[in-house]
Order: structure tokens, then C-alpha cells, then sequence
């Protein structure tokens, strides 16, 4: 069968790819993996990554990088504040990188299929991010699944369900599919809910209104934002 492993932040694009990639594919998706980088909202993510694997009933790794967060400048890890939301800027998407964080994340995927014989390595790449951060784009995708090719001995393909949908194609995914959007962390501040004023929030909020789901946002996000 087709063994996959699946990148789980618990934010919206890897929910979407888990429930999509159960119910459209045949990727068997068996584990997940999520990361600790030093991240704000770690606590978020794994809370959220570990009740969304639950709900799928896959198992569920929980991978610490201390190293990764020494060398973070950026606000998602570093002790500066998030900015708000600023037009979809490279510069606003410049203020929450993570260096070089979905290859690196990848090629540790890499070793569990090495280790446990998974043959795909799926991950939440999206149409939108792609036009800002190079990681979430369909060349690195294309060619990382094909450096694995020579850095592996079981050659995993790297697959981006969502690479060509923008967030209000996820979302309708998700609507349509009645996909847990309940259990997601998508916030890149911490909290009890979404802050509604960052980047992240900004793009799920816009995807969640085009879809006509002001239910969730009363569920997800500050009521004041």
C-alpha cells in the first residue's frame, strides 16, 4: 500500500491535506509530525495536530528543534511582537520566516521513510504562500521529491495536495467535505483564540467569509477582531 507520513502543524493547509488526501487518494497516511522549533504558538499547534491525528486515527510524533530556535530572528520565534496583517507584502511574509523550515522538516520526514518505509511525504503547500514564501512552491516541491531520489534509499515522493488552491479553495474543501475546521490552529499569536489581526488570521478569515462560514469565525477567532 501507499505508506505516507503527513507534516501536521495544525493550522488549516495540513488539516485540509490530512482530510483530503483520506478521502480522495490513495495515500495511506499512517503518522504525523509535528514540530517544535521554539514556535509562539507551539502549544497551540500540538494541541490542535494532536486532537486533528485523533480524529483521523493516525498516529502522532511530536519532533523538537531547539537549534532551530537559536537561530530564528523572525517574529514567529524570536522576542518581537507579530505584526499585523499588511497587504500580503514579501516584507510582512519576510517578518514570520522560519529558516529554511519545510526542508528541513521534509528531509527529517525523509528519515522516518528510510527508517519505516513510507513512500509519500505529504505537506500543505498552497497557491497563495507559494507566491511569497519559496517553500510552498511547486518547483521546491518537485525538486526535493526528487533529490530524495539519490539522499534515500526508499526514494519518497513529496506530495502538495493543496498546491494549486488559494485559501478560499481550502476552505471550500473543507466545507464541502465536512472537514473538522473546529480543531485547527492557524494563529501566529498564542491564546484561547485566533487574534484576528495577523498575517495567518487575515488569509483564514477572507477564505472563511468567501465561503460564507461566519460560524467559524465566531468560534475561532476574538470576537472584538
Amino acid at each position: 500500500m501507499n505508506k505516507s507520513i503527513i507534516l501536521l502543524s495544525g493550522g488549516l493547509d495540513s488539516l485540509v491535506s490530512l482530510g483530503y488526501s483520506k478521502k480522495f487518494t490513495n495515500y495511506n497516511v499512517e503518522l504525523a509530525l509535528t514540530f517544535d522549533y521554539g514556535q509562539k504558538t507551539v502549544k497551540e499547534e500540538i494541541e490542535a495536530s494532536k486532537k486533528i491525528a485523533q480524529y483521523y486515527n493516525i498516529k502522532h510524533e511530536i519532533i523538537k528543534l531547539d537549534w532551530l530556535k537559536n537561530i530564528t530572528k523572525t517574529s514567529l520565534v524570536a522576542d518581537i511582537d507579530v505584526p499585523e496583517h499588511n497587504f500580503e507584502t514579501k516584507e510582512s511574509s519576510a517578518s514570520v520566516w522560519v529558516p529554511n523550515r519545510n526542508s528541513l522538516f521534509l528531509n527529517i520526514a525523509a528519515c522516518f521513510c528510510d527508517s519505516e518505509g513510507y513512500k509519500y511525504i505529504i505537506y500543505g503547500a498552497n497557491k497563495e504562500e507559494g507566491a511569497n514564501f519559496p517553500d510552498n512552491t511547486e518547483e521546491f516541491r518537485a525538486k526535493i521529491s526528487d533529490c530524495f531520489k539519490s539522499s534515500t534509499l526508499e526514494k519518497p515522493t513529496v506530495i502538495a495536495p493543496l498546491i494549486n488552491y488559494s485559501k478560499s479553495d481550502i476552505v471550500k474543501i473543507a466545507v464541502e467535505n465536512s472537514l473538522p475546521i473546529e480543531l485547527l490552529w492557524s494563529c501566529y499569536n498564542t491564546g484561547e483564540r485566533h487574534c484576528g489581526k495577523c498575517e495567518s488570521c487575515h488569509y483564514l478569515k477572507k477564505a472563511l467569509l468567501a465561503n460564507n462560514q461566519e460560524e467559524y469565525i465566531n468560534k475561532l477567532f476574538n470576537y472584538e477582531n
